[in-house]
């Protein structure tokens, strides 16, 4: 599945993220003022991949498909979203999203919602789903600029398709990063040590 859940499970969680998720109140003042757009990872600064290189995708404006099975826009104010997304030959896959908020206070407040929506992620797929089975772990804060904290997903599906995911997210300012990497596998097949070197990586060239 490669964290991409299939049609009926998808639908259940973009439901119960609504429900779940923290409403991030903002004022009617609309989107933050326009500045420096913040730089994003590179190919050869995801995790390395045992035989095949990663290849980048361009830059984007918008909030990434990919990435909507933990994490979502439901509730919260329609910012700068940007992404790029990041393949291998085989079934590998990574995404970077930035986002502008409006003030540190405010990026603060939507990084805190986005780690919240992924550490409850595996209960929302499994309530969403229930021939899928799904576990979370806390793999701890880096000391990177304002902060980072890097989480594991897997899943398993009743046909026996497992897969496990690496999710991140990581605050410069007020602009807030999340990484995703994604495999088939389990958590003995995630690179955690490289993929804490990548979210380093990727709060620091924010700017």
């Amino acid at each position: 599945m490669s964290l991409r859940i299939r049609t009926s499970a998808c639908t259940a969680l973009a439901v119960a993220a609504l429900a779940a998720g923290t409403v991030l109140t903002a004022p009617s003042a609309g989107a933050a003022p326009k500045a420096a757009a913040p730089k994003f990872l590179s190919a050869s600064q995801l995790p390395p991949h045992a035989s095949s290189s990663w290849t980048a995708g361009p830059v984007k404006e918008g909030f990434p498909e990919g990435l909507g099975t933990c994490v979502s826009t439901e509730g919260v104010p329609s910012f700068d979203y940007r992404h790029r997304e990041f393949r291998t030959d085989l079934d590998t896959n990574a995404v970077q999203l930035t986002v502008v908020t409006g003030s540190a206070a405010r990026a603060k407040a939507l990084a805190k919602h986005y780690d919240d929506l992924i550490r409850t992620c595996a209960d929302r797929i499994e309530q969403g789903s229930p021939d899928v089975e799904a576990e979370g772990r806390d793999y701890g804060k880096l000391p990177v600029e304002e902060g980072a904290r890097v989480r594991g997903v897997h899943t398993e599906s009743s046909g026996g398709a497992t897969d496990i995911a690496l999710l991140s997210v990581g605050r410069d300012g007020r602009t807030v990063t999340v990484v995703q990497w994604a495999q088939l596998g389990d958590f003995g097949d995630a690179p955690v040590a490289a993929f804490k070197k990548t979210t380093t990586t990727a709060v620091n060239k924010l700017y």
